[in-house]
């Protein structure tokens, strides 16, 4: 029973971040804003809701004197983890993934700032509310900082599948819904799996939850490439890593001061660092992600979680 509330709660959130995605895109494109924003700042917002929805129902849980840090903060940093390692590998596959050079140092050194922000808040073993408030605020700068330097906008009209408004805000509506139902089903079932099997709750937050919330990134990213719309799939992704980093840990951590593990820290953020670091050198040497280095990530990334198994086991 432990088993299928997890997948069914996986399966829920990844529904119901489909329907809010859809609806998302829909008010985003009647706006008109260039494919790059579009992935960085509404794609990823929409298709981490899974995360958050676990952050903050983790927090709760906390509140209530239990302890799920290891989920919310475990989800956080695989999820991130997935979406460098495995989605960007899997998508750079499909077609060669581009950025201009002032957007890869631009949002690069975003993208590792919060990596390290994220290292330094838990150094000493705790995500503190006024640490979780200094995460927040440091991405709405980042948020506000993408529309003010927008310059392309996007034809309104120019995609076949947009859908009418008031079923575009039904669809944010009944997303939202879902996603916070069986984000409550997926930690549950995280914890009682974690114990069923005697094996920490921060690895099947890490692998197991991390990737499975990178499904939606995955489904984006990947039908983003195949279209050759590479800034949208490349965006999605740095935006998605972005959220991940500040964001769930930091509303999870103004409801309630979150224990970060130090496997997590010495181990799992550092490599999230250095996966990320490689992922830029790659856009800036090779002028792009080809399959030379998408077989590169994937495999630094399957190493990862190959390591992650043979301690957890």
């Amino acid at each position: 029973m432990d088993y299928l509330s997890l997948i069914f709660g996986l399966a829920g959130l990844w529904y119901g971040t489909e329907l809010t995605i859809r609806g998302a895109v829909t008010v985003a494109s009647r706006l008109g804003v260039s494919d790059f924003i579009v992935g960085v700042a509404i794609l990823s917002i929409g298709s981490d809701l899974p995360e958050l929805a676990i952050a903050i129902d983790g927090a709760i849980i906390n509140l209530l004197s239990g302890d799920a840090s290891d989920v919310v903060v475990g989800t956080a940093i695989g999820s991130s983890l997935g979406q460098i390692g495995f989605v960007l590998g899997v998508a750079a596959l499909m077609s060669y993934l581009t950025l201009p050079r002032s957007m890869i140092f631009q949002h690069g050194s975003v993208l590792l700032g919060s990596t390290l922000l994220l290292g330094i808040f838990g150094f000493d073993g705790a995500v503190s509310r006024t640490e979780g408030i200094a995460l927040l605020v440091v991405y709405f700068i980042y948020f506000a900082s993408l529309f003010g330097d927008r310059r392309k906008r996007a034809d309104p009209d120019g995609d076949d599948g947009l859908i009418r408004n008031a079923r575009a805000w039904l669809y944010l509506a009944a997303g939202l819904g879902i996603v916070g139902i069986c984000a409550e089903l997926t930690v549950s079932g995280a914890i009682a799996v974690a114990a069923a099997l005697d094996i920490s709750e921060a690895f099947v937050a890490v692998v197991i939850i991390g990737l499975g919330t990178s499904l939606p990134e995955l489904s984006i990213s990947v039908g983003a490439a195949i279209k050759k719309r590479a800034r949208m799939s490349v965006g999605n992704l740095v935006g998605s890593n972005i959220f991940d980093t500040l964001v769930p840990v930091g509303a999870a951590a103004v409801i309630s001061t979150l224990r970060f593990d130090g496997n997590l820290l010495r181990f799992d953020l550092p490599f999230l660092f250095f996966l990320t670091l490689a992922v830029l050198v790659f856009f800036l040497r090779k002028r792009g992600i080809q399959k030379g280095e998408a077989i590169i990530i994937l495999a630094l990334y399957g190493g990862y979680v190959l390591v992650k198994l043979s301690r957890a086991f």
